[in-house]
């Protein structure tokens, strides 16, 4: 596996591998890879010729009172992760390399991503699709895979793909879950082990909604309310959102249907936590 830090050696990999019709397949992370990363790269490798790695913290997607500074980072242990799935290349640039000079350049993205994490995250989004923007120019995938768990992502770079006829494939990829159900981040190793147990209402919300929805509950305001309840029971808990919304275009609806996805959000302590699940058979069951 070949690591490279610089913007400019990473085009010239790419333009490489193109130009001997062979196929790139990105998968874009901030590293501190876990086993859901891992799933990532692994669907990769079934897509294309070659996978490519991109591990950089992004600053411009983290606010001001966000964990920009204390995101957790082991670069040698990632560089070993990656290279045991079969990556091809790990970029990972500096901050200079990436913003090397003032950006007065952004990518946004609207409507949706006003409402959600972009509700209590002004700017995220931004921040989210000004450097994928930038990845995909520098490495020149053809297919990129993201992680369903970050699903209005998933719905920004998809949009932004569409409008802006990029010539690349976006791929969402299953959530990977603990043995308890818990939606595997890199932000879990925060959590003390109190908050570790209060973390998991956001799974017993997803199936108390399956089985409501199963035993005949389709009024979204109504099964919201339940789910806020049982929110209530837990400790160290501070709800953000909890929405039902078409998968679509993310907006709310009040009845569920096949199109309906239960969307979450919560802090455990000070941790902020996410998660979504489509609510009908069929759909991914946890």
């Amino acid at each position: 596996m070949e690591i490279i830090r610089s913007p400019q050696e990473m085009t010239l990999w790419s333009e490489k591998i193109i130009s001997g019709n062979q196929s790139i397949a990105l998968v874009p992370t901030m590293g501190y890879f876990h086993e859901g990363h891992l799933s990532l790269m692994r669907k990769a490798r079934t897509l294309a010729d070659h996978v490519a790695v991109s591990l950089f913290v992004n600053p411009i997607q983290f606010g001001p009172s966000e964990d920009l500074e204390k995101y957790p980072r082991d670069f040698d242990r990632d560089k070993d992760l990656a290279a045991a799935q079969g990556v091809s290349v790990l970029f990972a640039p500096e901050t200079i390399d990436m913003y090397p000079e003032k950006l007065l350049t952004r990518v946004q993205v609207s409507e949706i991503t006003g409402t959600l994490c972009g509700s209590s995250r002004p700017g995220h989004f931004e921040g989210v699709a000004t450097v994928v923007a930038k990845l995909f120019n520098i490495i020149m995938p053809h297919f990129a895979v993201f992680g369903q768990k970050d699903f209005q992502q998933l719905a920004v770079i998809k949009k932004m793909v569409r409008d802006l006829n990029f010539a690349v494939q976006v791929i969402g990829h299953p959530i990977v879950r603990e043995v308890d159900g818990l939606a595997m981040s890199s932000r879990n190793t925060y959590l003390s082990k109190d908050e570790r147990r209060s973390a998991l209402c956001l799974i017993e919300s997803i199936r108390l909604a399956r089985k409501r929805i199963g035993q005949g509950l389709l009024d979204a305001d109504k099964l919201i309310e339940e789910i806020k309840e049982l929110f209530d029971s837990y400790s160290n808990i501070t709800v953000e959102y909890v929405d039902i919304v078409n998968k679509d275009n993310l907006k709310s609806m009040t009845e569920v249907n096949t199109m309906s996805m239960l969307v979450l959000a919560a802090k455990a302590g000070k941790t902020r936590l996410i998660d979504n699940n489509m609510l009908f058979e069929g759909s991914e069951i946890v």
